[in-house]
């Protein structure tokens, strides 16, 4: 009995670092991504493109921050409600829609389509929009707002 103990301490001892090594690994090329862990599915292109289609019975809702859209770029039409304030902005969501949750990398935007699963909403599913655009989608680049009054001002005191 005693030695099956230490044969079992000494697998898992061996074990441990190898598997914490190996997820701690970068993924190299052509390996799988993570895993998906929300509930709410991850929709690849061909999903997005259909849902882009009726434009009257989805809601795109982008939970990142202003900067990364601007930066990355997104879809033409959409709700900017960051993760942080989603729960805070339930009531300006449409119920009538269907919805889809972007974020980068779909990571946020999983976890913000399970929340608002959880709410009663009618979740379509997450998308993360550098995964769309890698799939051969095009994005919307969003320049940001200009205040003109503000531009003035500053090109007249140079």
């Amino acid at each position: 009995m005693k030695s099956k103990i230490t044969m079992l301490a000494l697998a898992l001892a061996v074990a441990s670092p190898l598997a914490f090594a190996q997820n701690a690994a970068p993924a190299a090329a052509g390996t799988p991504a993570a895993a998906w862990k929300y509930k709410s599915p991850k929709l690849d292109r061909a999903a997005i493109d259909k849902l882009l289609h009726t434009p009257d019975k989805v809601v795109f809702i982008d939970v990142r921050q202003p900067d990364e859209v601007s930066k990355i770029g997104g879809f033409p039409v959409y709700l900017s409600i960051q993760a942080g304030d989603l729960e805070k902005q339930l009531a300006y969501i449409p119920r009538e829609r269907r919805v889809v949750t972007l974020s980068n990398h779909a990571g946020r935007a999983g976890a913000a389509a399970d929340l608002l699963a959880s709410k009663g909403f009618k979740v379509a599913g997450a998308v993360g929009v550098q995964n769309y655009e890698e799939e051969g989608g095009a994005l919307t680049k969003i320049a940001p707002r200009v205040n003109r009054e503000a531009a003035g001002a500053e090109a007249a005191r140079r």
